[in-house]
């Protein structure tokens, strides 16, 4: 029978990752992602699991060491934010080229300088050509669930996953947590068997240099890959569903069937947009809702279902591309590039470096993006 437990994020985090018996952990502590490992460390103490758990000098060494381990076949973790996954760029590529299963668990903090601790999603986008898979959570609820579901698929295709979540907002906020009996986790989540990895009784190499006919083959299967993983995040949604009774989608809607207007968000964002969208519907406006909750792969056929229904899509993004504007807009507007039935698309910027992102705030992008005349910019901050 499953439990019910009051965890923040960062403990749903840990909780997950002893269930799933990852076998080699690489840890160096971060504000505000201390706490995941430090939980990790109790429940290993406590006999929960028994992971090797490596103390190392930097983020770039724990991504070192995890790779090493998944090279050899065996199930990896480890957790970072900010300025610690930007000092694992390097190592990133290399994990996800060597085609390896890594789960890692990023708690959004913006980048410095100026030196902050609290949330946006730079850290983790300036990663979204690395060749990892991404998935931002809206709860703890959807932290554990999504931790299992990452070790499936990334084991599936062979692509690692970044399970991400919002500072403070979400990794230290308790809530009540259901968790599934480890009956129901070996149904999700069987003993991983790579095809290839390190072992003395049947050599392989790995990281070879590539000649350049060859290269871009690895690359395009890795690419290829990524497209398989889409079908792959919705099956074992399915599964988890059927074992669970919980879902949790790649594009998820809420009040979007008839609606004029959608409010575009990810992660915490739609939470606080869940009861504005409420008000305004009361008040006549119909307003919904669209959650991307997986960015890479990036849903390109669930975006287009969604949006091509409205006549106006507000994208609020809780990051910046320099130059340009929020990333998910961008992508967004990538994806509807063309495409008959289109919506206007208004693009804002707000919530950088952990400002309040109030239902007031929510309510007033909203008021301003169903009034604006595309006359101008399509680009504004908040």
């Amino acid at each position: 029978m499953p439990r019910h437990e009051l965890l923040t994020g960062n403990e749903a985090v840990a909780h997950a990752v002893a269930m799933a018996k990852a076998d080699v952990i690489g840890i160096y502590p971060i504000t505000p992602q201390t706490t995941i490992i430090e939980e990790i460390c109790n429940l290993a103490a406590n006999k929960t699991f028994s992971p090797k758990i490596v103390h190392v000098e930097s983020e770039h060494s724990a991504m070192a060491t995890i790779i090493g381990a998944a090279f050899t076949g065996v199930r990896t973790f480890t957790a970072t934010s900010s300025q610690g996954l930007a000092l694992m760029h390097e190592l990133l590529h290399w994990a996800a080229g060597g085609r390896l299963p890594i789960v890692l668990a990023n708690v959004n903090r913006a980048m410095a300088p100026g030196w902050s601790i609290w949330t946006d999603q730079n850290d983790s986008l300036s990663q979204r050509d690395t060749g990892w898979m991404q998935f931002y959570c809206e709860s703890a609820q959807e932290v554990l669930d999504t931790i299992f579901l990452a070790y499936r698929v990334s084991e599936q295709v062979l692509i690692p996953s970044m399970v991400v979540l919002d500072a403070f907002v979400l990794s230290h906020t308790s809530e009540p947590v259901e968790i599934p009996d480890n009956e129901t986790i070996n149904k999700f989540l069987p003993n991983f068997t790579p095809s290839f990895k390190l072992d003395i009784d049947n050599p392989c190499s790995f990281g070879a240099l590539l000649r350049p006919q060859f290269y871009q083959e690895v690359r395009h299967k890795l690419n290829d890959a990524m497209s398989e993983a889409l079908i792959k995040i919705n099956e074992s949604d399915k599964l988890w569903k059927q074992l669970t009774g919980r879902e949790w989608g790649i594009v998820t809607e809420y009040r979007a069937d008839d609606a004029d207007y959608l409010f575009v968000t990810s992660a915490t964002t739609a939470s606080t947009a869940k009861p504005v969208i409420d008000k305004l519907r009361k008040e006549g406006l119909k307003i919904g809702l669209i959650k991307i909750r997986v960015f890479r792969p990036f849903p390109f056929e669930q975006v287009k279902k969604y949006l091509t229904k409205c006549k106006r899509a507000i994208i609020f993004d809780r990051n910046i591309s320099y130059g340009h504007h929020g990333i998910f807009a961008q992508e967004i507007k990538s994806a509807l590039y063309g495409v008959k039935n289109s919506p206007e698309i208004l693009c804002y910027t707000g919530g950088l470096g952990g400002k309040d992102i109030t239902p007031q705030l929510i309510e007033e992008t909203i008021i301003k993006g169903t009034k604006t005349k595309l006359n101008g910019s399509l680009f504004e901050w908040i």
